[in-house]
């Protein structure tokens, strides 16, 4: 009974240490959020939050977050916290907390009390060793939580202390003139103090040891996933909010109220009126228009991404298809390997100064539409082998002996079992590829670019380009072998030459955020797409 009583008594002790240690790792979570919405500037250092402002917010909830960690260490020390520490923290955490304090220390020399290079390198040589010490020489649970809490109590305390203000600014000494703002610093100093300690709050929860350390690598992990993520989402909102107004400028909806086009049917012309006029998704560029657009980059970017799929998806299917089925494994499907991890890696501009060296001589020694499809389609290709290979090397081989058992050639296993399991892997590398070329700029600027402000007029008709000839090769397009403007190339012109619309468009800014909207909605549009088709297939391939 006593054995009983003490277990009990053991787990409302651990339950209720586990909630403050959970408290702990909520508070770390939080602050990491305030300091990335502050690097953006959607919190203000010169506001409040909750009433309260938000600076000494920070240096609170950072002192406290400090000290926290600090009593949770010396609890667990001294007994008052059952845990199952190991003798030390680890090399690795005793190299990072030296790293840490040295530039804790050369900071606070050298801003605090404004010593130079000969004052401020040995004191951050002495703090660096002090921190390696408290790192590895008590146990896991002090040499964990104390340099984390000290460093954190640090930085609440600076805060609270008013020697940082919002409009503080720091000249790093260089010969080029650079200096470091408190709208910068603060953030970036409380996004990493919360990791400090949340990494170390959540191996307090975890009691320490091999559970400990897992556990804090998993808040690691996940606090790192969220902020990429959360990144991603700032990115779009913010383009989505700068972008709108001009994107829907002018947007009427209703009978007649876009503009009249004709349409050549079995030999007859239908004319029709559209029944919604979007001006900067339908307009090119003109002298008479109310409001300019960019339809001509619009269609120019997606039969650009069209014809390079067109190009590399089948020539890379075909490539990986060969490598894996039918060619020995030995050196030349390394060096294969070798090449297209390489060609992959090759920086974007290469491939246009190719495109540009070697294409457009051959295509009449002008830009063309053609020359950018075959450029960004060598772009494609790599990516398309590499993971079209990977994805029928990922087939198992159970399937293929299966097939040849019932006498079933090797081509019909190929094009009846390989291909339909390693479908999804293919669809998911051209998505990856698409969503690389399609916001390219160097290769369109050297291979395809013609202007950036087209009349809506000349937008590249691609199928009702196709002419039949007598002579070879029977079948030509003007409409390949002619400049256009693509969005990204348009967006980069438009930013650089500091130039927006004229007309009843808004500022120069409002045009360029309309474009770069555009251009992101084509980009999803594409993944979306292939989203969508990798998810059919898989659902095909589960089914069957």
């Amino acid at each position: 009974m006593a054995g009983a009583t003490q277990n009990r008594l053991v787990r409302g002790d651990t339950s209720t240490t586990d909630a403050v240690a959970a408290v702990s790792v909520g508070v770390a979570s939080l602050l990491f959020a305030i300091g990335l919405a502050a690097m953006f500037e959607v919190v203000e250092l010169t506001g409040t939050l909750a009433g309260v402002p938000t600076l000494p917010l920070l240096g609170g909830l950072l002192l406290l977050q400090g000290v926290a960690v600090v009593v949770f260490g010396l609890g667990s020390r001294f007994g008052s916290i059952e845990t199952n520490p190991r003798p030390d923290a680890g090399m690795a955490a005793a190299v990072a907390f030296a790293l840490i304090w040295f530039a804790g220390g050369g900071i606070v020399a050298s801003q605090a009390l404004g010593v130079g290079f000969v004052g401020w390198f040995p004191a951050a040589l002495l703090a660096g060793a002090a921190g390696f010490a408290a790192t590895v020489v008590p146990r896991e649970d002090v040499g964990s939580t104390l340099p984390a809490g000290l460093v954190t109590a640090l930085a609440g305390g600076v805060l609270l202390s008013d020697y940082i203000v919002p409009s503080s600014v720091w000249e790093l000494g260089w010969e080029q003139t650079a200096s470091l703002t408190a709208e910068f610093m603060v953030p970036v100093m409380t996004v990493f103090c919360a990791l400090l300690t949340g990494w170390a709050a959540a191996k307090a929860y975890g009691g320490f040891g091999a559970r400990g350390r897992r556990t804090g690598a998993y808040l690691l992990v996940y606090l790192n996933a969220a902020a990429i993520v959360g990144v991603l989402f700032a990115l779009v909102a913010f383009t989505v909010v700068k972008g709108v107004p001009g994107l829907f400028r002018g947007l009427s909806v209703g009978a007649g109220a876009g503009p009249q086009s004709t349409i050549a049917l079995f030999g007859a012309s239908v004319t029709f009126t559209w029944p919604v006029y979007w001006p900067f998704a339908m307009n090119g560029v003109g002298l008479l228009n109310d409001i300019n657009g960019v339809l001509p980059a619009i269609v120019g970017t997606f039969w650009l991404v069209v014809g390079a799929v067109l190009f590399a998806v089948p020539l890379g299917v075909g490539a990986a298809i060969f490598l894996t089925e039918y060619a020995e494994r030995g050196r030349f499907t390394q060096v294969v390997e070798v090449a297209t991890n390489g060609l992959w890696s090759t920086p974007s501009i290469v491939f246009g100064l190719f495109g540009f060296a070697f294409l457009i001589p051959r295509f009449g020694n002008g830009k063309s539409l053609l020359a950018g499809m075959i450029t960004l389609g060598f772009m494609l290709l790599p990516l398309v082998v590499i993971t079209s290979r990977e994805a029928m090397l990922a087939v198992p081989d159970e399937y293929r002996d299966a097939s040849a058992a019932l006498g079933v050639t090797k081509w019909q296993t190929i094009r009846s079992v390989v291909l339909p399991a390693a479908l999804p892997g293919v669809v998911t590398g051209t998505i990856l590829g698409v969503g690389r070329i399609a916001g390219e700029t160097a290769p369109i600027m050297l291979t395809m670019a013609g202007g950036v402000f087209v009349p809506g007029s000349q937008t590249a008709d691609v199928i009702g380009g196709f002419q039949f000839t007598a002579a070879p090769p029977f079948v030509s397009n003007p409409a390949l072998l002619e400049a256009t403007s693509a969005l990204p190339y348009q967006l980069y012109a438009l930013i650089t030459a500091g130039v927006g619309a004229s007309g009843n468009v808004g500022s120069p800014d409002e045009f360029r955020w309309a474009t770069a909207l555009i251009l992101l909605i084509v980009v999803l549009s594409f993944y979306a797409v292939g989203i969508v088709t990798r998810y059919y297939f898989r659902s095909k391939l589960d089914y069957e």
